[in-house]
């Protein structure tokens, strides 16, 4: 295994890391600043769209895709330190290079399972940048851990399906750019396999019978900048058979396809996270004063920053060793280093912000830093794409098989 950079990897960080200092970083203030004068929250602010244009024109876009044709045609192992760099900024930094969740799942689906005229419809504008999305599959009602427990209908009428069901916690479906919701449901829902009873299908936000009821708050936050996370409601909705994404019975395989490559950019973009929060321990440690000299000089905080550097070091292994085998076995051969990185990331990184924060005291809870919001993230990451016991389940099953 060589996790070395190659050249192009090497242009492109520098590049992009220049772009975070140059653009990113400053439009951070800027962005809750314009906010705060837009006639809703969920408008996004005049320097989102400045920032995507640049990106754009320096060849910072999609560069989470691997087909040159549609995206940066870079490998995992390549895309992995660039979306690190966006990490550090998360709810703004992947936006502005048209990489942020769920966009970039949804559109790796229609990328995969899509028709032509999906592909057209949809695809185009998502990787252009002109319309976000949302993928509709938790809800409320079941333990949607297990996927196979999920209720909505999608119902065969002719030459229509209807939808009938309530989601929540549907991300970017608060952003009135979203114009395309990506539905899982069961088609169904009384066959013998369980993993053959679910299907996905495209459903226009203007749809009659799709409601948008209201902005589901993670940890007091409303999460904005990523368009919400929404409770969604589909009462009827009725879209053509051709909305179908793939084949029916094909929902859960398609949902696999999609949260491996969205696990491991959950866990590149996390280690940028805890970059940012090493970096802002170091400056609070060298610039504050207690009980007669620096917190730098305090051995409980020695121990805290050489804790978080080994662990970060070790997650960023085990990242580029998982891209490294996605690249060269599939995702399905890297089921397990998949798994273990979604285990591992999210809890060390929620960590690393935790002492961090107790290292700003007041300020490491409040608006002033970035911490409190990252924390917020990283811990909302230990149930997304499946809570942490899941994985450990499944992990252990793996090993266990080899005894039994």
């Amino acid at each position: 295994m060589d996790f070395a950079f190659d050249a192009h990897t090497e242009e492109l960080r520098a590049k992009l890391l220049a772009f975070m200092d140059e653009y990113v970083y400053p439009a951070e203030t800027v962005a809750e600043e314009q906010r705060a004068q837009l006639a809703s929250p969920w408008d996004t602010p005049a320097v989102v769209g400045e920032l995507k244009a640049e990106a754009r024109r320096q060849g910072l876009w999609n560069l989470f895709l691997p087909d040159a044709e549609y995206g940066g045609g870079l490998t995992n192992l390549q895309y992995a330190p660039l979306a690190e760099i966006t990490g550090r900024s998360p709810h703004l930094a992947p936006t502005a290079l048209n990489c942020a969740a769920p966009d970039t799942g949804n559109m790796e689906v229609l990328y995969q399972f899509g028709d032509e005229q999906q592909k057209k419809q949809w695809l185009e504008p998502l990787l252009a940048g002109e319309i976000r999305s949302a993928f509709a599959m938790t809800e409320p009602e079941v333990a949607s851990s297990d996927a196979t427990n999920i209720t909505t209908l999608i119902e065969r009428d002719g030459d229509d399906y209807v939808i009938t069901g309530r989601k929540w916690y549907i991300s970017g479906a608060m952003n009135p750019d979203c114009k395309i919701f990506i539905v899982m449901g069961k088609t169904d829902p009384d066959g013998a396999d369980i993993r053959r009873q679910q299907s996905m299908i495209l459903v226009p936000r203007d749809t009659p019978g799709v409601t948008v009821k209201r902005a589901m708050q993670v940890f007091g936050y409303e999460d904005h900048s990523h368009g919400g996370h929404a409770e969604v409601v589909f009462d009827h909705a009725r879209v053509p058979v051709t909305n179908l994404v793939g084949e029916e019975g094909g929902g859960f395989a398609i949902a696999q396809a999609r949260l491996g490559p969205g696990r491991i950019h959950h866990c590149m973009r996390l280690i940028g996270m805890a970059e940012r929060a090493i970096e802002l321990m170091c400056q609070r440690a060298v610039s504050r004063v207690a009980f007669g000299k620096a917190l730098a000089q305090q051995g409980v905080v020695h121990n805290w920053i050489a804790d978080a550097r080994v662990a970060v070091e070790q997650l960023r292994l085990l990242v580029l060793k998982t891209a490294w085998m996605m690249d060269t076995v599939g995702n399905k051969g890297a089921h397990a280093e998949i798994q273990a990185i979604k285990i591992a990331t999210p809890r060390t990184v929620v960590g690393i912000l935790d002492r961090a924060i107790q290292l700003h005291g007041a300020g490491g809870v409040s608006q002033d830093f970035p911490l409190a919001e990252l924390y917020a993230s990283a811990r909302t990451l230990m149930l997304a794409d499946g809570p942490d016991e899941v994985h450990q389940r499944s992990l252990a099953r793996r090993e266990l098989k080899k005894y039994l």
